[in-house]
């Protein structure tokens, strides 16, 4: 198939690193990406059918077969977003759990007991009710509230 596209194509490309998101998570930045590339796709799809040689004209199978990549791809992003938001309420959950219990640091230099949580998209911080900060990362010792008093055995 001939198609003069080079420049449909040039500018769907340009089109796309051009554009830039000032703020929101990963998934939601993908799927505003995909919805400008799936407009530029079809404005190149159209390109296309404009520009194509009248003696081997587009083959429909293979435009279908584009389109449902596309379909896809398009998907694909917004199950992403999805289980962000899933991947997101779950931290929230995990976060209040630690509140109460006592908390050690994975070098064993601060401890306390966790009075809040602060979730980030990468990590939890929680603070102790002393003003400390521990990042919850592995070998972070988490426990129940220490006793007051001591009990003896018989």
């Amino acid at each position: 198939m001939a198609v003069d596209g080079v420049a449909a194509t040039t500018a769907a490309t340009t089109a796309t690193t051009t554009t830039s998101s000032t703020s929101g998570s990963a998934a939601s930045q993908a799927s505003a990406k995909a919805s400008l590339d799936y407009d530029s796709f079809l404005q190149l799809l159209i390109a296309q059918m404009k520009n194509q040689d009248p003696t081997d004209p587009m083959d429909a199978s293979e435009q279908i077969a584009q389109l449902a990549t596309f379909s896809q791809v398009e998907q694909s992003i917004q199950m992403n977003s999805n289980l962000e938001t899933l991947i997101t309420g779950n931290a929230l959950t995990n976060a209040s759990s630690y509140i109460g219990k006592t908390i050690t640091s994975a070098d064993e230099k601060t401890s306390g007991v966790v009075a809040s949580v602060r979730v980030y998209s990468d990590t939890m911080i929680a603070t102790t009710t002393d003003g400390k900060e521990v990042p919850i990362v592995v070998g972070v010792r988490v426990g129940t509230k220490p006793t007051t008093g001591t009990t003896t055995g018989s």
